[in-house]
């Protein structure tokens, strides 16, 4: 007997640049949906464009620009997770529920080692410049 899975697989469409064209302009729609909704938004977007200011100034080496590119990306990533995270909590309930509550505070604390964890890299970049 053959073992079949619990999950079926749709047969996926063929491939369409007209579709995948679609799916960056909801993704464009999405970052236009978080810079006006988020005030945090600006600042990571400020902070960023000054590490990467930072990075030219200096001339850090590949190595470095990239380890600040890659913590950045990283910190982006989780806010906009935590983002989506928070809403679609807020859509399951809008009471106050101990479950919700700690989903979004672990998601904020994801966003919070993120932004640590970036800081401590740029720190360790830019710190031995300054001397």
């Amino acid at each position: 007997m053959k073992n079949e899975s619990a999950i079926s697989h749709k047969p996926q469409r063929p491939f369409s640049v007209k579709a995948r064209l679609r799916s960056f302009g909801y993704a464009f729609e999405g970052i236009n949906a978080f810079f006006q909704s988020q005030h945090n938004a600006i600042i990571h977007l400020v902070l960023t464009i000054a590490a990467i200011a930072a990075g030219i100034f200096f001339k850090i080496s590949r190595v470095e620009m990239l380890a600040i590119v890659i913590a950045s990306g990283c910190v982006w990533a989780a806010e906009l997770f935590n983002t989506a995270i928070e809403r679609l909590a807020d859509v399951l309930s809008k009471e106050h529920h101990p479950d919700i509550k700690f989903v979004k505070d672990i998601s904020a604390a994801a966003v919070l080692l993120t932004a640590v964890a970036a800081c401590i890299t740029a720190a360790i970049i830019f710190i031995p410049k300054l001397s």
